[in-house]
């Protein structure tokens, strides 16, 4: 919802917006008779059957449940993210680097997430500028050792992105030494942010089993089941490795399965 081009979901040959792809799977389903309810879970019990997911004082009881709640990307905090995401500032370089063909691009981070989309986005742009808030990289070896051997990156080292240029699109940044506080500007048309994904995954905390370090749910190999036998586990929630909307789409079709195939064997 938070996309404006979508150019890499299998079926559309010339892109769609991604608010109207949401829109046309969501009518895909209501044609089938799914019924939807736009609401915040509040409060979930898996501690016995029929399972209870409360969305405030209303309660719905469930003999299966999925859980597909994603994830979010990790963002500065600055107001501009808001207005320009989608208009030249991104989190992720596989979905939108084909628009920043001959651009000079900014990616903020230095872990491995970090080198990997600004490695990437040099198939496209002309120059990517890697700010980092330290003088090393978080990044393994060779990811460090790819990124420096290309002629394409470069480095603004000890940087913080504190202001984007831009009313419509990415101009620019203000950029501030985080050794000696002086304040420069770096020209670019377009910002990838690569700091990290949280999974949102809140709710189910003490709930459901979750990786200690990353947060994201648990599932059992090849399959969406978690830890809690008919609840169930896709997207971006359990997968910290591919991240795109073919690929959750694909593990919701798993849990779809998976949950039937559960159900037609209980009582």
């Amino acid at each position: 919802m938070l996309t404006t081009e979508v150019e890499n979901f299998p079926g559309f040959r010339d892109g769609i917006m991604g608010p109207d792809l949401m829109a046309e799977m969501r009518a895909q389903a209501e044609r089938f008779g799914t019924e939807i309810l736009t609401d915040k879970v509040t409060a979930v019990d898996f501690s016995e059957r029929p399972f209870r997911v409360s969305v405030r004082d209303t309660e719905y009881l469930a003999r299966a449940v999925i859980v597909s709640t994603g994830a979010q990307s990790l963002m500065l905090g600055l107001e501009a993210e808001g207005r320009l995401i989608g208009h030249g500032l991104s989190t992720c370089a596989t979905c939108d680097g084909f628009f920043f063909r001959g651009h000079e691009i900014a990616v903020v981070g230095g872990g491995d997430s970090a080198i990997e989309e600004a490695t990437f986005l040099t198939k496209f742009a002309d120059k990517v500028t890697i700010v980092h808030r330290r003088d090393e990289l978080r990044a393994s070896k060779i990811m460090q050792d790819r990124a420096f051997a290309n002629p394409k990156i470069e480095f603004k080292w000890n940087s913080q992105v504190t202001q984007v240029f831009g009313d419509t699109s990415v101009t620019g940044l203000e950029l501030v030494d985080t050794v000696d506080g002086t304040v420069s500007t770096l020209e670019v048309t377009g910002l990838f942010i690569a700091i990290g994904h949280r999974p949102n995954t809140d709710l189910f905390v003490g709930k459901l089993a979750m990786n200690p370090d990353t947060g994201y749910l648990v599932t059992q190999p090849d399959s969406s089941r978690t830890d809690v036998e008919g609840v169930f586990a896709c997207g971006d929630v359990q997968d910290d490795v591919y991240r795109q909307a073919i690929t959750a789409a694909g593990s919701g079709c798993m849990a779809a399965i998976d949950a039937e195939r559960w159900l037609e064997h209980q009582e």
